[in-house]
C-alpha cells in the first residue's frame, strides 16, 4: 500500500520547503520530494547562498588590499582559493541541514529521490539506488525550479565554458573570463572572480545592462563597474564559441557587423534561466504550458488539472527566491480555504555586487509607457554623512512618486546596504505610503538611511543635506 498524504510537493528548494512546512503548521499530513539529496534547491546549494559567501569573501579580499590607505597594514596578504571555497561549502552545508532540522521539527515525511506524476493523485519516487516507491496525495504542489539556459548549439561543460553553478566552484582564478550577458547573475559573479584577479570582460546583446532596472540606476552602475575594471562590449552578440587546449575564443559581432575574438580562460554563460519540469510527466497528464515551458495557473495557483499547483520559477513571473517563498506560503493557505495572496506589485529585487543595487515597484521607464505622471526625489550617498565617514559614498537613492496622490510608485537603489535599505520602502508601498510619509519619518543619524529620507524630500525639492 502507498503512503498517503494530504499534500505532496514536489522540489525542496525556497517555495518547496517553505510551503512544506507552512502546509504542517496548517494541520496537512505533508510529503516533500528532493532529487538533489540536500534541501534548500538552486538557492541554497548553487545560487543565491553560495553566491553571496563568495561575494562577501572576495569583497573583503578586496578590502583587506585597500587596507594600508586606512592606516591598517597588513603584510603578505595572499588568496587561498582553496579555503575560501571550503568556507562558502561550510556555509551551503549548515543552512541546508539547518532546512532538514526543520522537516523533523514540523513532522514532514522527506522524500529523497526523482518525483513523477502518474496520476493526479499518484507519485512515483525514484531514488539514487534506482528504487521506486509510490505516494499517494489528495493535493500536489510542483516547484521544482529552473536551470541555466545557455546559448544555441553551446553546451556547458562547468570547467571553461561555465553556467553559473561552475562559476562558483572554479578551482584557479582564471587569468581572464569572458561573461556572455549582462544581468544580475553574471555581473555577481564577474564581481567575484574580477575581485580576486580576473581580468573579466562583459558581452551583452542589448545597449544597456540589468535588462529590467530604471535605466538611471543601471547606467550609473555600468560607470561603477568600469572603475572596478570589469569591460562592457554592449550591442554586441556571440557567433561562437571554441574551446583549444588552453583556452577559449569567443567570437562576437557588435551592431556595425564588426566582428572580433575574445581569447580567454573561462566563458560564464548567463542568458537566463528556464522552468525544470524534466521527468515531471506533465505531457502524460496533460498540464498545459505556455511557449516558454512555463506552467499555466489560474489565480489560485490551479493548473488545468485542480488538485495540481504550481509555483515558484515554474510559472510567470521573477525567477527570485523571495517572491517564490511568498507563493509557497500563499498556495498552502489557499488549499486551507484560508486567503493566501502575494502581491506582485510589491517584490524586491537586490544584486549583491559592490555597491549593491535594488529596486521595488515600478521604473521610470514603464511609467512613461503607462503615461503615468510622476516626480522624482533623489540624493546622494555622496552628501550622506555615514557613507563618507566610512568612504562609500558612491550611488544615489531614487524615489518615483504619483504627481497627484503623492503615492510611491517605486524605489531604486545603488549604494551601500542596499539590499537591506529597501526592506523599508517594501513596508512602506505594502501600507500605500507617500513620499511625505517617508520625509516625516525620524531616521537615526548617522545612517545610510538618512538617505531614503533625503530622496523623499527631494520629491517637493526641499532636501537638506544637498
Amino acid at each position: 500500500m502507498a503512503d498517503k498524504f494530504d499534500v505532496t510537493v514536489i522540489g525542496g528548494g525556497p517555495a518547496g520547503y517553505v510551503c512544506a512546512i507552512r502546509l504542517s503548521q496548517l494541520g496537512f499530513k505533508t510529503a516533500c520530494i528532493e532529487s538533489r539529496g540536500a534541501l534548500g534547491g538552486t538557492c541554497l546549494n548553487v545560487g543565491c547562498i553560495p553566491s553571496k559567501s563568495l561575494l562577501n569573501l572576495s569583497e573583503n579580499f578586496q578590502k583587506a588590499k585597500n587596507f594600508q590607505k586606512l592606516g591598517i597594514e597588513i603584510e603578505g596578504l595572499k588568496l587561498n582559493l582553496d579555503k575560501m571555497m571550503k568556507s562558502k561549502q561550510k556555509s551551503v552545508t549548515t543552512l541546508t541541514k539547518g532546512v532538514e532540522f526543520l522537516f523533523k521539527k514540523n513532522n514532514i515525511s522527506y522524500f529523497k529521490g526523482l518525483g513523477s506524476l502518474k496520476s493526479k493523485n499518484l507519485i512515483s519516487i525514484l531514488d539514487e539506488k534506482n528504487k521506486q516507491t509510490s505516494i499517494e496525495s489528495k493535493n500536489i504542489i510542483l516547484c521544482t525550479g529552473s536551470e541555466p539556459t545557455s546559448l544555441p548549439g553551446i553546451k556547458f561543460d562547468e570547467h571553461k565554458i561555465v553556467s553559473s553553478t561552475g562559476a562558483l566552484s572554479l578551482s584557479k582564478v582564471p587569468s581572464k573570463m569572458v561573461v556572455v550577458g549582462g544581468g544580475y547573475i553574471g555581473l555577481e559573479m564577474g564581481s567575484v572572480w574580477a575581485r580576486l584577479g580576473s581580468e573579466v570582460h562583459v558581452i551583452e546583446y542589448l545597449d544597456h545592462i540589468t535588462p529590467g532596472m530604471d535605466k538611471e540606476i543601471s547606467n550609473e552602475f555600468m560607470k561603477i563597474l568600469k572603475k572596478q575594471g570589469i569591460k562592457f562590449s554592449l550591442q554586441t552578440k556571440v557567433n561562437s564559441i571554441k574551446t583549444t587546449n588552453n583556452s577559449v575564443i569567443v567570437n562576437v559581432e557588435d551592431l556595425n557587423k564588426i566582428k572580433k575574438s575574445y581569447e580567454c580562460d573561462v566563458v560564464l554563460i548567463s542568458v537566463g534561466r528556464k522552468p525544470y519540469t524534466k521527468n515531471l510527466n506533465l505531457e502524460g497528464l496533460g498540464i498545459e504550458k505556455d511557449k516558454k515551458g512555463t506552467i499555466k495557473v489560474n489565480n489560485k495557483f490551479q493548473t488545468n488539472i485542480s488538485n495540481i499547483y504550481a509555483i515558484g520559477d515554474l510559472i510567470s513571473g521573477p525567477m527570485l527566491a523571495h517572491k517564490a517563498e511568498e507563493e509557497g506560503i500563499a498556495v498552502a493557505e489557499i488549499i486551507a480555504g484560508q486567503s493566501g495572496h502575494v502581491n506582485y506589485d510589491v517584490i524586491p529585487s537586490v544584486i549583491y555586487t559592490f555597491p549593491e543595487v535594488a529596486s521595488i515597484g515600478k521604473t521610470e521607464e514603464q511609467l512613461k509607457e503607462k503615461n503615468n505622471e510622476y516626480k522624482i526625489g533623489k540624493f546622494p550617498f555622496m552628501a550622506n554623512s555615514r557613507a563618507k565617514a566610512i568612504d562609500q559614498p558612491e550611488g544615489f537613492v531614487k524615489i518615483l512618486a504619483d504627481s497627484k496622490t503623492d503615492k510611491v510608485l517605486g524605489v531604486h537603489i545603488i549604494g551601500p546596504h542596499a539590499g537591506e535599505m529597501i526592506a523599508e520602502m517594501a513596508i512602506a508601498m505594502e501600507f500605500g505610503a507617500s513620499s511625505e510619509d517617508i520625509a516625516r519619518t525620524c531616521h537615526a543619524h548617522p545612517t545610510f538611511s538618512e538617505a531614503i529620507k533625503e530622496a523623499a524630500l527631494s520629491v517637493d525639492k526641499r532636501t537638506i543635506h544637498s
